[in-house]
């Protein structure tokens, strides 16, 4: 998590966790009492909504919908995918976003030089996401970590920005800007992005 103002950021935690709802609203107060800040001083909150992790993201959303119910402040959702290609944004005229989906597949966001997207993410698997893809795309996620040898195989001009895996300090700035367009949301309006359905199935089965 990380706290943004005017662009800078003036303080960050970072968790590496198996107990995610356990420790966020801890490093939230440490974060805003790091800063000499209470929660009423914040003006806006951010959330990262996927595609990721089922646990990750609900822990994720129902923290900030808390937070800003709490406040009565407006919030924002982010494409995980989104917030990644900001990272490199300017590093090439394509950018891809591969984020490991899991069960041999990738979530996949394309994007042009600045970052826009140039379609809705998908959920492929890393052969046919790689099939589509300009030769000399700039290729960064999670997902080309775990696909490295198949995407330098398919895609040997590319190149590999593995990428900052703590995205929060770009999500604030991101966000910050999108708030102060008016483009913040009520706390219940804020949705996942799943791209699968939950993989429960019923006993037996």
């Amino acid at each position: 998590m990380a706290l943004v103002d005017k662009g800078e950021t003036r303080g960050e935690v970072r968790l590496v966790t198996t107990l995610p709802s356990v420790a966020v609203l801890p490093a939230v107060e440490f974060l805003l009492r790091s800063c000499g800040l209470t929660p009423s001083d914040v003006e806006g909150y951010a959330v990262a909504v996927g595609p990721g992790s089922f646990t990750g993201v609900r822990v994720a959303l129902s923290t900030v919908q808390g937070l800003a119910l709490g406040s009565g402040r407006p919030c924002l959702g982010l494409s995980t995918l989104d917030i990644r290609a900001a990272g490199v944004a300017g590093e090439a005229e394509s950018l891809v976003v591969l984020l490991d989906a899991f069960r041999d597949e990738v979530f996949v966001g394309r994007y042009d030089r600045d970052a826009r997207p140039l379609g809705p993410p998908t959920r492929e698997k890393p052969e046919d996401a790689l099939a589509s893809l300009p030769p000399e795309s700039v290729v960064t996620g999670d997902g080309v970590r775990r696909h490295e040898p198949l995407v330098r195989e398919r895609l040997p001009r590319a190149r590999i920005v593995p990428g900052d895996p703590f995205l929060a300090a770009t999500l604030g700035r991101l966000a910050e800007a999108a708030l102060a367009r008016g483009e913040g949301v009520d706390a219940a309006a804020l949705r996942p992005l799943y791209l699968r359905d939950a993989g429960i199935r019923p006993p037996g089965r």
